[in-house]
């Protein structure tokens, strides 16, 4: 279900100021909720989710969207026969945010209510705005199969139609990013830092394993642009459209042509608008392809139509964007597709600084923010060790769950633009590498064959004839059968990638195997706690 407000253009009213939005929800008895709540509207939307009974929320505290519910029983219904019928499921979250406040909802007289992100200085204005104008859609997704939430279409559905005339330039793919695993380079006869040939070593790599994109972001704490703040803070004078001295950034993008990558690069998003167009007038010309925007850390009105004026702006340049420290997605990669995928989650990046992402918290998200849409991580850690043995390295971070699990990530995460965070040497002859390398970025179909919030999901994706199933497992032990009936007609080859028997000690061990399979069979996913599963079919034609 969806709803919005419009106000339609009419004589004596040309705009106005909105105080509060006051769209309510009254959730039936006490349904357990799960949410991201936050301390406040200037946020990186980064938190953690907690589950709890609703009564149990404390009043007016902010919780970022998407929210999910579990009602034990339907009831919603006057049968008293309802109790006895599977649980119920809702999440809600809203649709086409532009020109808006983001919205949030707070635990208010035992209802949901609605609370907008106020604008910075407008003593608690929300929204100014001129008629004619119209709310981002309000939407519940409410059913017994919470999986359905994930195969619908209708938040992209409730957008606009694509704004960009011509896409052929827009090549969504895989991504490095060197900062995550600590700018490593091998031992060489150049010394690493923002130049030519440690750029050149991880593009170098990229080419060698199909890897699409390679990302320029500095070195060292540095950004790569000319910045006069402290680290990668911005300055007075912080300039992206100039690179700092002794770093060609057309070298950089006509080497990397050669190699058949992409060249990206990321900014921070203030010195970006008080030099866009400039910078992205010169980004075209050097031949980069697209940037992570980071650090927006808010969603109010203002925050909402920079981010639209940018992507707007980009794709007249040709430019893909990747929006970090930034609010959900709300379906607008219908309007804007060059919006490849965005944050708006804690991720794997904290177990640098000793926050480790939980394979509890994976699962957490994906009936929270993955509901929303594409859902950036940085993915690919292939250091891996049990609970008691992890500790902080901001230089080759460790990850907790397993090498399953981890592959996993890549097919239960929606993105345009999968990260391959750690360094070349950590992934070369490396067991399930081959699955990284061969997994689609985009997809023409998703199922969710099995899925229990707060177990475990599993969740299978297509592209072309073939199929990719990823399963993540909770705490605990479990053994899942995964039916193939989603599957069209035929054999499908299966590459299946499996914890192996001593994972809990061994986390980065796996077992791969391969059988034919068609759609009446299954396959069985034997999880360790913080477990997982990965599964490549490829359809046969003989």
């Amino acid at each position: 279900m969806a709803i919005r407000w419009v106000f339609p253009k009419q004589p004596g009213w040309t705009q106005y100021e909105l105080l509060a939005e006051n769209t309510n929800i009254r959730p039936a008895g006490d349904p357990f909720l799960q949410a991201s709540f936050l301390p406040g509207y200037t946020t990186s939307h980064e938190g953690r989710y907690t589950r709890l009974p609703f009564h149990e929320v404390k009043s007016d505290t902010l919780m970022d969207m998407p929210v999910f519910l579990e009602f034990a029983g339907n009831r919603m219904s006057s049968n008293p026969a309802a109790a006895a019928v599977q649980p119920l499921y809702m999440a809600v979250t809203e649709a086409q945010l532009t020109d808006y406040a983001g919205m949030y909802l707070v635990s208010h007289h035992n209802m949901l209510k609605s609370d907008l992100s106020p604008l910075p200085g407008g003593h608690g204005i929300r929204v100014k705005a001129t008629l004619p104008h119209r709310t981002p859609w309000r939407v519940l997704f409410i059913g017994p199969r919470p999986g359905a939430f994930l195969e619908s279409n209708l938040l992209t559905d409730l957008n606009d139609s694509c704004a960009i005339k011509d896409l052929s330039w827009l090549k969504p793919g895989k991504t490095d990013f060197h900062w995550w695993n600590g700018d490593i380079v091998p031992d060489t006869s150049f010394p690493p830092g923002i130049n030519f040939e440690t750029n050149q070593y991880y593009i170098d790599f990229c080419a060698h394993h199909g890897i699409a994109y390679h990302t320029v972001i500095g070195y060292g704490g540095t950004a790569w642009y000319q910045n006069d703040g402290v680290s990668y803070a911005p300055g007075p004078h912080s300039d992206p459209s100039q690179s700092v001295p002794g770093l060609d950034m057309k070298q950089v993008c006509d080497y990397a042509a050669t190699k058949g990558v992409g060249v990206r690069v990321w900014v921070h998003w203030q010195p970006l608008m008080k030099h866009l167009d400039k910078t992205f007038t010169q980004f075209e010309k050097w031949g980069i392809k697209g940037m992570m925007v980071d650090f927006m850390d808010r969603d109010d009105q203002q925050m909402v139509n920079i981010q639209t004026e940018i992507l707007r702006k980009a794709a007249a340049h040709h430019l893909h964007i990747q929006f970090h420290g930034a609010y959900k997605p709300t379906g607008l990669i219908r309007t804007w597709p060059n919006e490849l995928t965005r944050e708006g989650t804690l991720n794997y990046e904290n177990d640098k600084w000793d926050n480790p992402i939980t394979p509890e918290d994976d699962l957490n998200l994906v009936f929270t923010r993955l509901v929303a849409g594409a859902t950036d991580y940085h993915l690919g850690g292939f250091r891996a060790v049990p609970r008691s043995e992890y500790h902080a390295q901001f230089t080759r971070p460790l990850v907790l769950g397993t090498r399953c699990h981890m592959l996993a990530m890549y097919v239960v995460l929606e993105s345009y633009l999968p990260m391959v965070c750690d360094y070349p040497a950590a992934y070369e002859g490396q067991p399930g590498f081959d699955f990284i390398k061969a997994v689609p970025s985009t997809w023409d179909e998703t199922k969710v064959p099995t899925a229990l919030p707060g177990g475990w999901a599993t969740i299978a994706r297509r592209k072309g004839n073939d199929w990719f199933i990823g399963t993540i497992n909770g705490p605990g032990a479990r053994t899942l059968t995964i039916p193939l009936s989603f599957l069209q007609p035929g054999r499908y080859e299966a590459t299946i990638y499996s914890d192996a028997p001593d994972v809990s000690s061994q986390p980065n061990h796996l077992a791969r195997t391969i059988r034919i399979v068609q759609p009446a069979d299954s396959i069985e996913a034997v999880m360790t706690g913080g477990g997982g599963q990965a599964i490549r079919l490829h359809r046969l034609f003989n």
